[in-house]
């Protein structure tokens, strides 16, 4: 009741937004998952050819978040969010009917693009709306968030058992849905006058701003640890219980968390203030996160020995998605929260867009890097080693903000507008 009753206390404007990338996430989850084992076993493609359609896709999405943000600033946030979706109808359109790799392609270009168009175009327009509650309204955006997660595979794999292309199909009429209601619904805001200044100067006074890429740097480990949900903490739990649906159940402890205490923890939070304090906490429960699976990992050989065994086996890895989970609750709504300060207004989109092209490029790195470690510790039978990556990559970025909050370098987060007197 009470998180409802901070949801009405939001214009219309970001409410849509909430039920927006709830939507967003459902139509996302219930096909991309899904893509490349429809590519390989319905359509017969290698796996280097489904390395492409995929690689193509999270290229165009991360390689252009800057083009998106830029966008945002200069044609308004609203238009950008409707042309993204509208593109992503058209894209996920496209891999209900495409058979060949040409059309395939095109739709992974289009899926991809209209991500760097409307994820940075929503951010930058949630945080012009929020009006000073900025941290309250990202809280608000990742338990959405989460929730469509949730929802997208269960409702994807239901799907699956008519067909992929009716999965693609209510996947495309879901964006479809939500880019009507955006235009309907959306006020347009007005623009920062540009006075001749171009886009590359922008970009060049974005990227010459020393704190802020300061602070994007050091959030790496943020997203590289975040980005284990999907990787290293599943690949935990499939090996202690010898199952392969325990994976899912990391993934539904974080989706938990999220859900009943996201906005609690952030409003708690803010009545403290010291926003760096609680991004380095935030991080430091991240990387602690990794410690409970290193410590017992490798510890089980051959199956479990019956439900009590293969539950407590897989308890360390829980309690590491969760403690993960608890510090992205810390951090990222104050992070969300501090980006937009550190520029002026008119370039609140570019300096989200330039944020996370970093982040992507940190969670690929630091996926790779992973991965390297996961190869590395089963051959060499220390299967810990992954784990000790994750949490020191949470403790360098945790001190790196540390050291970004004690010599200043971390802006004021915005307050709210004071309304004019009549």
């Amino acid at each position: 009741m009470r998180t409802w009753h901070e949801i009405r206390r939001f214009p219309l404007a970001v409410r849509l937004l909430l039920v927006n990338q709830f939507g967003v996430n459902i139509g996302f989850y219930l096909l991309i998952p899904f893509l490349a084992t429809h590519l390989t076993e319905n359509l017969g493609m290698s796996a280097a050819v489904v390395g492409v359609v995929l690689g193509v896709r999270t290229l165009s999405q991360q390689g252009l978040f800057v083009v998106g943000g830029s966008a945002a600033d200069r044609l308004g946030a609203r238009g950008v969010i409707i042309a993204g979706c509208a593109l992503r109808t058209l894209g996920f359109g496209l891999f209900a009917f495409g058979d060949d790799l040409a059309v395939l392609l095109a739709a992974s270009v289009l899926s991809g693009f209209a991500g760097a168009l409307f994820n940075p175009a929503v951010r930058a327009y949630i945080a012009q709306e929020a009006d000073g509650r900025e941290a309250e309204a990202f809280a608000l955006f990742t338990m959405f968030a989460a929730a469509g997660a949730l929802v997208g595979p269960l409702l994807g794999s239901a799907l699956l058992l008519v067909d992929f292309r009716t999965s693609a199909l209510t996947a495309a009429g879901i964006f479809a849905a939500l880019t009507v209601a955006q235009a309907m619904v959306l006020p347009a805001r007005p623009r920062e006058p540009r006075n001749g200044v171009s886009v590359p100067a922008e970009w060049r006074e974005v990227l010459g701003n020393r704190p802020f890429l300061a602070f994007a740097l050091a959030m790496v480990g943020m997203f590289t640890l975040e980005s284990q949900l999907y990787l290293l903490l599943p690949d935990g739990a499939r090996q202690s219980t010898g199952w392969d649906g325990a994976a899912g159940l990391v993934l539904l402890v974080g989706t938990l968390a999220h859900l009943t205490l996201q906005l609690r923890v952030t409003r708690a939070l803010k009545k403290r203030g010291q926003r760096g304090r609680w991004i380095v906490t935030g991080l430091g429960l991240m990387a602690v996160g990794f410690l409970p699976p290193a410590l017992t990992a490798g510890g089980g050989s051959g199956a479990p020995d019956g439900l009590a065994d293969g539950a407590l086996r897989v308890l360390p890895v829980l309690a590491g998605a969760l403690l993960l989970s608890l510090g992205v609750m810390v951090a990222q709504p104050f992070v969300m929260e501090l980006i937009p300060a550190y520029g002026r207004p008119g370039l609140t989109g570019t300096y989200f867009g330039v944020f996370y092209v970093v982040s992507g490029v940190a969670a690929a790195v630091g996926n790779t890097v992973v991965g390297w470690a996961m190869d590395t510790g089963a051959r060499a039978g220390t299967a810990w080693l992954p784990w000790v990556c994750c949490a020191l990559s949470g403790l360098v970025s945790a001190l790196g903000v540390a050291w970004l909050r004690r010599t200043g370098a971390l802006p004021a987060p915005p307050r709210p507008a004071v309304p004019a007197t009549v």
